[in-house]
């Protein structure tokens, strides 16, 4: 069994890889301040979009907001598929 994903040693493909999770911490918690960032675009984009919803601009905003708020994940799971160990 694994300590840092609870993941089992058998699985190779998603595997516990501790040096590629310690390596990308860094780099995750300055995602979190980019999530931050995109979490309050979708605060105040929310309510306007709801206001008028034929303004497409608002849509695309949000959906990058969005994705702005996935960013702590994506960034750890590239790092984590990246590092072999």
């Amino acid at each position: 069994m694994c300590c840092c994903c609870g993941g089992d040693d058998r699985d190779h493909e998603h595997g516990c890889r501790p040096l590629g999770f310690l390596l990308g911490l860094p780099f995750a918690l300055l995602a979190v301040l980019v999530s931050i960032v995109g979490a309050i675009i979708w605060i105040i984009g929310l309510p306007i979009s709801c206001i008028c919803p034929c303004c497409l601009c608002v849509t695309l905003l949000l959906e990058a907001a969005v994705e702005l708020v996935k960013a702590p994940l994506h960034v750890m799971t590239w790092f984590t598929s990246k590092i072999p160990c």
